[in-house]
């Protein structure tokens, strides 16, 4: 490519950290205001903005939109067909793994109730479940869920690895999904790694939650449509689970919404990947890209290809 490429970014922060990459006419764009010009190289999309906005890049001729979040669900319905989009897959996968882990060792060690404690002045001295010798089932085994197994090993875990099919690795076996109602009754902690599919969609039910042993944690950090979220209120009411949620359904959750109110859950508000190691791997993904682009070469990440309606 023998001119410069036209490249636009949702924020200063992100048009600062790559201000001094050569080649490029870098454009600033939040996506509140029609295009700044008719035709863009490569798009960033603004973070956690819902796949609504891509309406917004009709009419501008893209290369490629680039989204700043691993998954995708909604985006082939708002996408412009002549539109090729990209995800963040490298970005997120380790800071959600972290607050995976995070999750699990506040539920099982109890330490919200010694927050609370604490705010109370009280010394409150009691035995607590242990995440050492626990089965711990990974539901979902692309690049999230593969970040969780590797973090959660040193913890003298055993861990039982799910995916949408069965196989085998170097690691050993990874069970199907159709495996869940022989799996969910031996299982003390149940981490939900998976897309937000139409498979995945509602998937822990009530008949989810039944088949769990009685006082597992289920861990969300996939989306909070995966799960039945008045199901999962109803069952930790009664005692049958606990839980630790990074993502809900509905999002933002409102405030009057039961689950904020329930001793056996751990809310945070979908951060699971909002860290300050988002910013470097967002710049070296963006920077990637642009070297492809200008060699002419195939992005990275590609998971929409202009006038497919299907992934790719």
């Amino acid at each position: 490519m023998d001119r410069d490429l036209v490249v636009s970014v949702p924020t200063e922060e992100l048009r600062s950290a790559l201000a001094d990459t050569a080649g490029i006419d870098l454009l600033l764009w939040d996506f509140g205001s029609p295009a700044p010009r008719e035709a863009i190289d490569l798009v960033v999309v603004p973070y956690m903005s819902g796949p609504s906005v891509l309406g917004r890049l009709d009419g501008v001729r893209v290369q490629l939109a680039q989204s700043q979040s691993i998954g995708y669900d909604g985006v082939l319905d708002a996408l412009p067909p002549h539109v090729r989009f990209a995800n963040g897959a490298g970005i997120h996968e380790a800071s959600t793994a972290e607050l995976a882990v995070g999750l699990i060792i506040a539920s099982q060690r109890q330490i919200p109730a010694y927050v609370r404690a604490q705010d109370r002045g009280e010394w409150s001295h009691e035995r607590n479940r242990a995440l050492a010798d626990s089965k711990v089932l990974v539901v979902g085994q692309g690049g999230v869920g593969r970040a969780i197994v590797d973090r959660l090993r040193p913890f003298e875990v055993d861990l039982v690895r799910v995916a949408s099919t069965a196989r085998a690795d170097q690691d050993g076996t990874i069970h199907g999904i159709d495996e869940l109602d022989d799996l969910l009754p031996t299982a003390d902690i149940v981490v939900l790694a998976v897309p937000l599919t139409e498979g995945t969609r509602g998937m822990v039910d009530a008949g989810f939650l039944d088949r769990m042993r009685r006082g597992a944690l289920l861990v969300n950090v996939a989306r909070g449509a995966v799960v039945r979220t008045d199901d999962l209120v109803t069952a930790v009411r009664e005692g049958r689970v606990r839980a630790a949620l990074d993502v809900v359904d509905p999002e933002p959750l409102p405030s009057d919404h039961p689950l904020w109110r329930l001793d056996d859950v751990l809310l945070t508000p979908h951060v699971g990947g909002h860290t300050s190691a988002m910013l470097p791997r967002v710049v070296r993904l963006v920077r990637e890209q642009i070297a492809a682009l200008r060699a002419g070469q195939q992005p990275r990440n590609v998971v929409v290809e202009p006038g497919s309606r299907s992934t790719a």
